[in-house]
């Protein structure tokens, strides 16, 4: 059986890079010839910003990604190009002035001062850049106000006439062209841009989902685009085409930084579309990819030195591969310092006692890895009747509780070989295996780890349900479906 991987079909980003730093230290005092916070002990970062940003974050994804942006002859430029090399491929336009440059002060989590350097714009288009374009069989236009979108608009224009184009807008940027598969404006952004086509909202009307849906419709039309998913921070995206909205949720809250996370979804969007899914499909998981995106750390997941191992996870939306994502997650953790939890079972018909396992597994670290018999696996074990549930909707099912961080499939009887990959700090497993040696728990312990019972509701069991399934009697009356 050939288990290579199908690459993923190509992307290309056009729209105006960034540099952004940060300056990362504590405050725990106030100045004393002012009231402002000191911050101390500071470490700095840079990263690639705005369209770059994008591009790398899709490249993460393991697609090929080509970036049209506009550069210029000074250090920022030239620091950019350094952190894109070897990530994506780079055609540039022309850059008249300095490029721009963020640098945020934070303290712990928290962003106390943003300096914004340079107000460079592009000056026009290359014949490399329009052909890049004509090219394409996606893209995604990451528009910040500085000109790469204006001066290849009209091979924009023509591509939205062929292909997927996801166009992120900026309230400083032009409208989409006209045709765009999808524009993702934030909910401030889609009130912006009603409010310039003469839509106010009515009297008391607060932001929220009714005005998010009107924004929406509005800008269907005026820039008859086929659907507009307005994001919504922590509540999600609201998928527009005109009529009925949708919203797509987040799968759980994420505390944590969430600069880029409108770059993280454009780019996840604009890849499953790529790839020939339907706009619903995009969204969902372009939301469940800036979810983890915050969760993960975020934008300074992605500062240099090491930009491309560093790079926030690929989408959890049930595609890809979810034992890379477990990989990753704990590699990053471990790298963190914290304490990396694993637990395992095939999760068939997931019940209360599962729950209850994983949310005190959950407890006992930093992050919870959730390790999953494949179906053969299940099959071998439990007989020809299982699993009930197939491999793919039980990862979908564990990967929305909130406890679970992410999850691992292996195919062996025993997870051994998924262990040694993840190299659990605990590796959890219900009380009822007490004064039971596990197989695995010599492995576990060759690295230093420890094996953790923890307390299982009696009573609670997929066979026990699955019985009880099977034994209730038929409905009498009207049909079934």
């Amino acid at each position: 059986m050939n288990n290579a991987r199908t690459p993923l079909p190509p992307l290309l980003v056009v729209g105006d890079a960034l540099l952004d730093h940060d300056l990362c230290g504590r405050a725990e005092r106030l100045a004393p010839d002012a009231p402002v916070p000191v911050v101390h002990g500071t470490r700095r970062s840079s990263r690639p910003g705005g369209a770059a940003l994008a591009a790398c974050l899709a490249a993460a994804d393991g697609r090929p990604v080509t970036l049209v942006t506009a550069l210029g002859t000074d250090g920022a430029s030239d620091t950019l190009r350094d952190l894109l090399a070897d990530r994506v491929d780079l055609v540039e336009v022309p850059l008249d002035g300095a490029l721009s440059s963020k640098t945020r002060v934070l303290a712990g989590d928290r962003p106390l001062l943003r300096l914004d350097d340079g107000e460079g714009r592009a000056r026009g288009a290359t014949r490399a850049a329009a052909t890049a374009v004509a090219a394409a069989a996606a893209v995604l236009v990451a528009d910040y106000g500085r000109g790469t979108a204006d001066v290849l608009r009209e091979a924009l224009a023509e591509a939205a006439a062929r292909a997927p184009v996801v166009w992120d807008p900026h309230v400083r940027g032009r409208p989409p062209v006209p045709g765009v598969r999808l524009a993702t404006p934030s909910a401030q952004e889609a009130r912006a841009f009603a409010q310039q086509l003469g839509r106010d909202g009515e009297p008391g009307e607060e932001a929220g989902l009714r005005s998010a849906a009107r924004d929406a419709r509005v800008l269907i039309g005026a820039w008859q685009a086929q659907a507009v998913a307005v994001t919504l921070g922590e509540r999600g995206a609201l998928l527009s085409h005109g009529e009925t909205p949708l919203l797509v949720p987040t799968p759980a809250t994420a505390a944590g930084d969430p600069c880029g996370a409108g770059d993280r979804f454009a780019a996840t969007a604009a890849g499953l579309l790529a790839d020939g899914a339907l706009t619903e499909a995009a969204v969902q998981g372009a939301v469940h990819a800036a979810t983890r995106y915050v969760a993960g750390g975020g934008a300074r997941a992605v500062a240099a030195p090491d930009v491309r191992g560093a790079l926030p996870d690929p989408p959890a939306d049930g595609t890809g591969d979810p034992t890379a994502d477990a990989r990753r997650t704990a590699a990053r953790v471990r790298a963190a310092g914290g304490t990396v939890v694993a637990a395992g079972g095939c999760f068939d018909l997931l019940h209360a006692g599962h729950v209850a396992l994983l949310e005190a597994a959950r407890r006992a670290g930093d992050c919870l890895i959730v390790c999953v018999n494949s179906d053969d696996s299940v099959r071998r074990r439990k007989g020809g009747g299982r699993p009930l549930v197939p491999a793919a909707d039980r990862v979908l099912v564990l990967r929305a509780l909130e406890c679970v961080d992410a999850v691992a499939v292996f195919a062996e009887d025993t997870p051994e070989r998924v262990l040694g990959e993840l190299r659990p700090h605990i590796w959890a497993k219900g009380g009822d295996y007490a004064r039971t040696r596990l197989p695995e728990q010599p492995l576990v312990e060759s690295w230093g780890g420890q094996v953790l019972l923890l307390p299982y509701l009696d009573g609670r069991s997929t066979t026990g349900l699955a019985r009880r399934a099977a034994e209730a009697p038929a409905p009498t009356g009207g049909t079934t479906r």
